[in-house]
């Protein structure tokens, strides 16, 4: 679909080729780390910052000293976040799905018996009430 850094592996670039990702909805950027470590951090830009333009996705990497391992499990990272959100989408169509089928099926027999005796019940009751007199 899209050219991906040569650094991913081709599992990670399967993986995002199946989502639908493409390499230009993907802007990369490369920040100085911020935290513990002293001159090295506030110096080199080591820290991957990758954003999925689609659907908002942020994901900054900053685990390693290596501005490579750290692209890499950005990219990493980002692919386990898209596969995150489809599969919460399909849960919750499933689970639309699931609720119109349990709003719309056939009550049970029992579940019918039960009711028409609850509703008899009430009827008898109502009908012991005694109209209002008329003198």
């Amino acid at each position: 679909m899209g050219n991906f850094p040569d650094i991913l592996s081709a599992s990670v670039q399967a993986r995002l080729t199946a989502l639908g990702v493409r390499a230009e909805d993907v802007t990369e950027q490369f920040i100085r780390g911020t935290g513990a470590g002293g001159q090295k951090i506030n110096k080199t830009s080591s820290t991957v910052s990758l954003q999925h333009r689609p659907t908002g996705i942020v994901v900054r990497c900053q685990r390693e000293r290596s501005q490579s391992v750290n692209r890499l499990l950005a990219w990493t990272e980002l692919a386990e976040k898209l596969t995150d959100r489809k599969v919460a989408a399909g849960r919750q169509a499933r689970a639309s799905r699931e609720l119109v089928r349990r709003q719309h099926r056939q009550k049970s027999r029992g579940q019918k018996a039960r009711m028409i005796e609850g509703k008899k019940h009430r009827a008898k009751i109502k009908s012991r009430r005694g109209r209002p007199s008329e003198d």
